[in-house]
């Protein structure tokens, strides 16, 4: 059976997170991605090593289902073979710093012309404006497009978020952009030139909370737990941010991730209260709608706790479920690593590296049912210059040879 893009040829100059991401995402949709790296290699091959000398799980984990090319973009050499490369590919993706291709002589109007059906795509930390040259991380990202300031307790600082968003955020963004391209690129006949940047992405991702900026105008967020507002959104803890209201509730034994994240719907409180031993809460006027419940929700999650801090996390997630109450336990790494289901669907997948051995990685997230998904490991540093150069390109080995002695590979 053929994959979803099978034909589509990536030209990969992506590092770190936010780039590959994105590529590995067409790889697996079954891309040609061809990785191309510096002499020395993506910084993440060495960046946070568990095992000394062989390549990085941060990279291993990033960078699965690609070829990896070595080439020196400086030397003139360079240029031109990827030049050639440019001629045949579909799409091109890098996340350097802003201007950094364009200073190689590789302007956007440079690469049109080599190549009229290229979508060249870009991921930068800022679009056009005052923070455009600006340096742009994970966290950076976060703080800059809304998710910081609106994460955390309100009596504590700004917090970042254990999820990626800034980085992989971005880069299913671009996935998205890219594919709309190649549809577009069916009628058009041609490529287009696609921008992403990390601090929009994170701020779509914030958009309920620019809803809430927005309702702040008519006075106070009454399923917030705060008391007191101002004229931005605050911090509200573990706070649903939705229409239903929802807390981390604490369960025995009282470890660090020993709470089930509970939302009590208008339907779910009667059961809550039988659940609680409290079944006159009901029908008691001072508790039995969502409108009086507001104002006391603190008092009505310590109630729930109460509850929970008898029982285990899992124990409360099955007596809550056979009453069909929305609830999550909260699940540590090490949970997910050995959650069978996770397993079972190809989430947590071991992949087999030829240096390093085995190791956990996350599969694909995008299921498709034409479009299987198998995760093959991440290429060695240069694994792949003989078929490319010698193959794709045709250069003969005498000339490989001179080119990896003159550093241009």
């Amino acid at each position: 059976m053929g994959k979803a893009l099978d034909g589509v040829k990536v030209l990969d100059m992506t590092h770190v997170q936010s780039g590959p991401s994105c590529t590995q995402i067409l790889a697996w949709l079954g891309a040609d991605v061809l990785k191309v790296e510096a002499l020395s290699g993506d910084i993440t091959r060495r960046q946070l090593r568990d095992v000394p000398d062989v390549d990085s799980l941060y990279f291993t984990m990033l960078n699965c289902n690609k070829k990896s090319i070595t080439l020196n973009l400086k030397d003139p050499k360079g240029k031109e073979l990827f030049t050639e490369l440019v001629k045949r590919s579909d799409v091109l993706v890098e996340n350097f710093g802003p201007g950094t291709v364009e200073r190689l002589g590789f302007t956007w109007d440079a690469l049109r012309e080599l190549n009229p059906k290229l979508i060249y795509a870009s991921i930068k930390g800022f679009g056009d404006g005052p923070y455009t040259h600006l340096k742009a991380y994970e966290v950076v990202a976060q703080a800059m497009g809304g998710s910081m300031s609106t994460t955390g307790f309100e009596d504590g600082p700004p917090t970042a978020t254990g999820a990626q968003i800034g980085d992989s955020g971005t880069g299913i963004h671009t996935v998205a952009a890219i594919l709309a391209a190649l549809y577009q690129r069916v009628e058009s006949g041609r490529g287009q030139r696609v921008n992403v940047a990390m601090q929009h992405s994170v701020l779509n991702l914030v958009r309920v909370k620019m809803r809430d900026q927005q309702r702040l105008a008519h006075g106070p967020l009454r399923e917030y737990p705060n008391k007191d507002f101002g004229d931005e959104v605050p911090r509200s803890g573990n706070a649903s941010g939705g229409g239903q209201p929802g807390w981390a509730v604490k369960c025995k034994p009282g470890g660090p991730n020993d709470y089930v994240y509970v939302i009590v719907q208008p339907q779910g409180w009667a059961p809550i209260t039988q659940l609680l031993g409290r079944p006159e809460l009901a029908g008691d006027p001072e508790w039995n709608t969502p409108e009086v419940r507001l104002p006391k929700l603190g008092k009505m999650f310590q109630l729930i706790e109460e509850w929970t801090s008898e029982h285990t996390k899992w124990e409360v997630l099955d007596k809550l479920n056979k009453h069909d109450i929305p609830c999550g336990p909260i699940l540590s790494t090490r949970e997910i690593a050995a959650d069978e289901s996770l397993v079972a669907n190809e989430m947590i997948v071991t992949v087999d590296h030829p240096e390093r051995g085995p190791f956990k990685t996350v599969g694909c997230p995008l299921k498709l049912s034409d479009s299987p998904v198998e995760i093959e490991a991440s290429p060695l540093l240069g694994e792949h210059n003989d078929e490319i150069y010698g193959g794709l390109l045709g250069l003969p080995a005498e000339e490989l040879a001179e080119l990896k002695s003159n550093g241009v590979i």
